[in-house]
């Protein structure tokens, strides 16, 4: 997605710079690559994925400062006009304050409110001293932007009960994407011969295995799908649910589940123009309403979406109102198996909930309207 937001800005002449971690193993601080006309400034950071929660989170609170002795150390100390901060993660903070210091605008992109869901999932408690920590940079994270875009109208209530931060700052700006990007289909047909899935009708699951998407949710629903043979179920990703997934598949016997651990970008979307049905999974102990950033890959592509989420999350009547998919709420496995079966048994119906999926997608979350929002929302914000 920023890459894509990138892109788009590079398009209208801005000149863009992406600051992301690098490897920890990098030969520089700070390694530099152009990108479709993107500058993409690697700083060597420490692993955030698969090394357990107490390395990631000391990982993830170092990373401004690592990003700015990077920046520093290679010679990239300069100001910008709009400094673009995705949020999660929260720690970016620290960078985002000394872009500002330098007379940028900070806008932050909030798509997931942390560390609320990982309250609600009880994976610490509310007045735990990490709790405390967390909420500590969440609140130097909202303090230091000038605008915060939340993913859907729904958040504005959630986010006013969580936090005590000025309203007026509040927009929402929808995820984006693009809808026409170029895309090579080899990868993707080499996946579906290796697993000899040539004539199924494939439920796809892409993007992050973990907690916040109660992967549990999932292999309940393939579990019950044994029944049908052209049903199977492709999961791609990493996260602290894999090997959840991976047990669930021996204990059950679930032959009609395939596994694949994360690929690249360029292989991912080559894997999506050889599905059938996008799928994506919420947790219903959820208080935050997400759009999943992987709904706009399946959009992209057509494909009719089936999903369970949690209870008033608006993506439901966003994609059953469109008749783009079925959406239930986490919890009604009933409702998510028989949206399933309809999805399945229907070829018609399969073809025309993809046609208006992708009307979705260009009609609401273009990367071209997302950028038009952006700019719009600092041209206002500028006068709060």
């Amino acid at each position: 997605m920023l890459h894509e937001l990138g892109v788009e800005f590079y398009k209208l002449g801005h000149q863009v710079v992406v600051v992301t971690p690098g490897m920890p193993d990098q030969s520089c601080l700070l390694c530099v690559e152009h990108i479709e006309g993107v500058e993409v400034w690697f700083f060597r950071a420490g692993k955030i994925r698969g090394c357990g929660y107490l390395k990631r989170a000391i990982n993830e609170t170092l990373i401004s400062f690592r990003a700015i002795r990077a920046i520093r150390n290679g010679g990239k100390d300069t100001g910008f006009d709009l400094c673009i901060n995705y949020s999660p993660t929260i720690f970016f903070c620290g960078l985002a304050r000394y872009f500002k210091s330098k007379g940028a605008f900070v806008y932050l992109v909030l798509r997931d409110f942390f560390p609320q869901w990982i309250i609600d999932e009880g994976i610490i408690k509310e007045k735990s001293l990490a709790a405390m920590f967390f909420r500590f940079f969440e609140r130097k994270n909202y303090l230091v932007s000038d605008r915060i875009a939340l993913q859907s109208p729904a958040n504005e209530v959630v986010f006013s009960s969580i936090c005590n931060i000025e309203t007026r700052k509040l927009t929402v700006l929808y995820n984006w994407t693009d809808p026409e990007r170029v895309t090579d289909f080899g990868y993707g047909k080499q996946v579906i011969e290796s697993f000899l899935l040539d004539g199924k009708i494939i439920f796809f699951y892409g993007g992050n295995i973990g907690h916040a998407q109660d992967m549990e949710n999932i292999m309940r629903l393939a579990r019950r799908m044994r029944s049908f043979p052209r049903a199977h179920f492709l999961l791609v990703g990493q996260g602290d649910e894999y090997q959840l997934v991976q047990d669930r598949c021996q204990a059950w016997t679930l032959d009609n589940v395939t596994l694949l651990p994360s690929v690249s970008q360029e292989q991912y979307i080559s894997i999506l123009t050889q599905v059938d049905v996008g799928l994506f999974s919420l947790s219903c102990n959820h208080r935050a309403h997400n759009f999943p950033g992987k709904l706009l890959g399946y959009m992209v592509e057509g494909l009719p979406i089936i999903g369970s989420v949690n209870p008033g999350n608006d993506v439901i009547d966003l994609i059953n109102d469109s008749g783009a998919g079925l959406v239930s709420i986490n919890g009604d496995d009933d409702c998510f198996y028989s949206n399933a079966i309809a999805i399945l048994s229907d070829s018609e119906k399969r073809e025309e909930m993809g046609i208006k999926s992708r009307q979705l997608m260009i009609d609401v979350f273009a990367v071209s309207t997302a950028v038009g929002k952006i700019l719009e929302d600092v041209s206002m914000g500028r006068f709060l």
